[in-house]
């Protein structure tokens, strides 16, 4: 007696089919997730008022970057880490050289090299000096004897009878100060990981039906 084992369909490509399905599934899941992710930490940052170029620096990659795998993965990262990640900690900011913490006023301006502008970079930009003001209570200033241009930043009076000339608070000087935690990033993080596994299964379930 001769017997003969016959599987139909084949064996091998079904498993094969089952492989790529699976591939497709956990592909199109983290692309999704990563996408929701991005996402949802642009629209975090936005809407604490923190801006669109902000929110911008959020980026996704995809891996691989073409075709499909089972060990496919996303990454979500921001091109700022230290500012989101400050907004996301709320983290207690002091001076590096233990003296005060500079903060400009609207009547100071920026830098010209971008971000916030240092007493020192002002009064060479200016030619004005800043003097110092003590207060107990509240945050103690730096002024300067000046005029208030159209666009309300401080300059030097023109005027050789000191018309218009004012006192005009330049910085607001404190020993430290305690930035409000705006964001919870981990808490979409989260969300997105817990919501992977559902996306795969569907994924892989509708393979079989495609």
């Amino acid at each position: 007696m001769k017997l003969k084992l016959e599987i139909s369909p084949d064996l091998a490509a079904l498993m094969q089919a089952e492989i790529a399905a699976g591939e497709k599934a956990v592909t199109t899941a983290m692309r999704e997730a990563g996408a929701g992710l991005k996402s949802a930490w642009r629209g975090q940052i936005t809407g604490a008022g923190l801006g669109t170029r902000l929110g911008n620096s959020i980026r996704l990659a995809t891996y691989p970057k073409g075709g499909e795998s089972m060990n496919a993965a996303a990454l979500v990262w921001s091109n700022a880490p230290v500012i989101v990640g400050a907004h996301d900690t709320g983290p207690l900011i002091r001076s590096r050289n233990g003296f005060w913490l500079a903060i400009p006023t609207p009547a100071a301006g920026k830098s010209t090299k971008g971000g916030r502008i240092t007493p020192g970079e002002w009064e060479r930009r200016t030619g004005l000096r800043l003097r110092f003001i003590y207060r107990r209570r509240g945050p103690s200033l730096l002024v300067a004897e000046g005029r208030l241009n159209s666009k309300g930043r401080a300059v030097a009076s023109r005027a050789k009878t000191g018309r218009g000339l004012t006192t005009v608070p330049i910085f607001l000087l404190v020993p430290q100060v305690k930035l409000r935690k705006r964001l919870d990033l981990a808490r979409d993080a989260e969300g997105a990981i817990d919501g992977v596994p559902g996306r795969i299964v569907a994924g892989w379930v509708a393979g079989h039906h495609n």
